[in-house]
């Protein structure tokens, strides 16, 4: 039929395209014993690597004023319900704050405990105008407390050479500032060892 002298023509076209350096008698030879394998070399795929997010730098932080708190939002009443959750907060962690309670192991817990929304006390000092400041603990650093006073004022207090009480249902702990200078995060995993005496 017409038909497929069309397609026999059109196949033999094809595999003189295809593969140009084989002989007209090689492909008759393929055609008849009904078998044609083309070669294919598949294309490699390129892996392609993966962009690592960066977070901003310390100073595109400062610059967008991330941790900048508000004058409007600088107001004690504000934040005491956040006082009342990390109360339970750390009741939960220290099963209750029984009276028959280990010491040792209450303050071995808060000294990894989170403090955002504690209420502290500056006890002690070497700069006689902090002692006194109480407030709650709005922002943790490396360095530095920040602490809203009963008056709704914003005050930084530097953690070195300050000591620090809080007191939960009749439990006072003392924070030695110079000790305690480690990230929120970084304290978490700190292995804290029991010193005698601790100077400022």
């Amino acid at each position: 039929p017409q038909g497929s002298e069309k397609a026999k023509t059109f196949v033999h076209a094809f595999l003189k395209r295809s593969m140009p350096k084989m002989k007209d008698e090689a492909i008759q030879d393929m055609l008849t014993r009904k078998a044609v394998v083309l070669e294919h070399y598949p294309k490699k795929k390129t892996k392609q690597k993966r962009k690592k997010t960066k977070g901003f730098t310390a100073k595109q932080r400062r610059e967008l004023r991330l941790f900048e708190i508000e004058p409007e939002q600088q107001r004690y009443a504000i934040f005491l319900p956040l006082h009342e959750l990390w109360k339970q907060y750390i009741r939960d962690l220290c099963h209750g704050l029984k009276p028959d309670a280990q010491p040792h192991m209450i303050q071995g817990k808060l000294l990894k405990a989170d403090l955002h929304g504690a209420i502290v006390t500056v006890t002690k000092s070497k700069c006689p105008s902090y002692v006194g400041i109480t407030g709650i603990i709005l922002q943790e650093f490396k360095h530095i407390f920040k602490i809203i006073t009963k008056e709704d004022k914003l005050k930084v207090v530097p953690k070195l050479n300050n000591v620090f009480s809080l007191e939960l249902d009749g439990f006072i702990s003392y924070i030695y500032g110079s000790k305690f200078l480690f990230r929120a995060s970084e304290r978490s995993a700190k292995k804290f060892k029991l010193k005698g005496t601790i100077d400022l």
